[in-house]
């Protein structure tokens, strides 16, 4: 009897020891790129809760006057998101680095966050800053990638963008898809008035794992149409959420190898296709599950044996390029498979372009 009571209260005792807020930041450092003196820039950080108990965030701290700080003041539940606004208002010439304290009901020290970026007086030279111009408009990039999202993150990727017109300028993106949403800040550009576009993916309406690919298209003025000149490449990769497995059920989980994960076709030659043979090896302890399977570019096909693999076995997974596709192909192919290994979720195989 004793011992069925010392189990039992074993049990409790692991289960509130276990019972915890997680935070999980979509980034720890926010890059402003090159910002105007005495124009206010605002980076947002995503704060998500992958534990089993409400994350608070009690206060949120500057390291100097010249930085105000935002939060979600409500408790954030167990799978949900809040948001962390820090805005930054230069008062000094120069390259700047600033850090923000965040403090949780996670753990008694805080996380920190970084602002850095450099501050000038005017903006004269865009081809460093801003090398993408899309009509009066110049961007420090024209592709956006939500690398490794989870279900229920709220991942943010921001983009450097200034008018370089004589007239106020409003961004707007064309054919945005429902799984992403923007926020121009400030909302209305000046003339030579630089700012940022905040592009948050929200991960619970993506339909599939793995990677899913898009393209908004920047509005250069009223009426404008999509096209090559205005076109922004979008690419996000949703994860299996492991958040929930016990220490027990990771020991016990499938891990996944790959035999390489680089092929190098080099040469075509006078061959219309190659193709190489790799193999995938599962030396967990349970069941090794190949949840997607996906290629980036339409020159390379994949086949694989088998798509669950017990303890100790393995399969073989086929690569084949098309030389006339390859030749036309503008970035890095890959394959990526996504899998229900908790420690290696996904696993990209990079094929460089020397055919």
């Amino acid at each position: 009897m004793k011992r069925i009571a010392f189990m039992a209260l074993f049990s409790l005792l692991a289960a509130v020891a276990t019972a915890q807020p997680a935070p999980f930041f979509d980034r720890t450092e926010a890059d402003l790129g090159t910002v105007l003196w005495k124009e206010p820039v605002t980076a947002t950080f995503s704060i998500a809760n992958r534990g089993n108990e409400p994350l608070v965030i009690s206060y949120v701290g500057t390291d100097c006057g010249c930085t105000e700080a935002k939060w979600t003041e409500t408790p954030i539940a167990p799978g949900k998101s809040g948001e962390i606004s820090a805005i930054f208002d230069a008062g000094l010439l120069g390259r700047f680095q600033k850090m923000v304290g965040v403090y949780t009901n996670a753990d008694e020290a805080p996380y920190y966050l970084t602002l850095r970026g450099h501050v000038v007086s005017k903006l004269d030279d865009y081809d460093e800053t801003h090398p993408y111009q899309m009509g009066n408009i110049r961007l420090n990039r024209n592709t956006v990638d939500f690398a490794d999202a989870y279900k229920g993150d709220r991942p943010m990727v921001e983009i450097n963008i200034i008018n370089t017109g004589d007239a106020p300028y409003t961004p707007v993106l064309m054919h945005l898809p429902s799984y992403i949403s923007v926020k121009s800040v400030p909302e209305t550009l000046r003339r030579k008035q630089a700012g940022i576009l905040q592009l948050t993916l929200n991960t619970e309406e993506l339909t599939h794992l793995g990677l899913t690919q898009s393209s908004v298209f920047l509005s250069r003025y009223m009426g404008d149409k999509v096209s090559e000149e205005n076109e922004i490449a979008v690419s996000a990769t949703l994860l299996p959420d492991f958040s929930a497995l016990t220490a027990a059920q990771r020991a016990q989980a499938p891990k996944a190898e790959l035999s390489d994960m680089d092929i190098d076709f080099g040469p075509f030659g006078n061959k219309k296709k190659f193709s190489k043979t790799l193999t995938l090896s599962n030396t967990g302890k349970s069941a090794l599950e190949i949840q997607e399977l996906q290629v980036s570019d339409p020159a390379l096909s994949v086949s694989l044996k088998k798509s669950v693999l017990p303890p100790g076995e393995h399969t073989k997974l086929k690569v084949t390029a098309t030389a006339k596709y390859m030749k036309k192909s503008s970035v890095e192919a890959r394959v990526l498979l996504i899998t229900n290994d908790p420690d290696q979720p996904k696993l990209e195989i990079d094929i460089p372009l020397s055919l």
